[in-house]
């Protein structure tokens, strides 16, 4: 079983991309820039940031953009709406060694809904799709992020530990 990254965490990526890392940061309320769309009414607007590293020897042509995130929220995975008219992706860029290329991806969802945030990302790299990688995390009441670095629950463990803990509970256990 494979244990979804929290906000905030890097993603190695596998097979013929080693060396490429991704993550997905900044997760947050915030209106677009060129205002709102209509098809985005009375729903909570907020954005996050994909980050893509080249830590390997040679240059990779990265693309991420429209299609190739699912941002799903709330408890029962709710699809949310993706503003792409306002969103700035990496379409086409050469990352060279030790470099960095960042994405803003603006989406809107129900207020109730923005405590739990899946973001999933399949980066394609020249003509070769990687593997899906997830993030989970959220936003809060407050807007305070609910992730790798939200606040520690009193025990000394993060959310991140509680979340492992329990996934890993889940596949000692097996299924039912």
């Amino acid at each position: 079983m494979r244990v979804p990254n929290m906000i905030g965490d890097w993603q190695e990526c596998d097979g013929g991309h080693a060396g490429l890392r991704v993550r997905v940061h900044g997760v947050e309320r915030a209106e677009p820039p060129r205002g709102r769309d209509d098809a985005a009414e009375g729903l909570v607007y907020f954005r996050f940031r994909v980050t893509v590293e080249n830590r390997a020897g040679t240059p990779f042509g990265i693309h991420v953009e429209d299609g190739q995130f699912d941002v799903r929220t709330g408890p029962d995975g709710e699809s949310a709406f993706l503003d792409w008219r306002n969103s700035q992706f990496i379409e086409g860029f050469d990352l060279y060694p030790l470099r960095r290329a960042t994405a803003v991806v603006y989406a809107a969802a129900a207020d109730s809904s923005l405590a739990r945030v899946d973001i999933q990302i399949q980066l394609r790299t020249d003509e070769e799709w990687a593997d899906r990688y997830l993030w989970a995390g959220g936003i809060g009441a407050h807007g305070d992020v609910l992730g790798r670095d939200s606040a520690l629950d009193g025990t000394g463990e993060g959310l991140a530990c509680q979340v492992s803990s329990f996934l890993q509970r889940e596949a000692e256990q097996g299924p039912a």
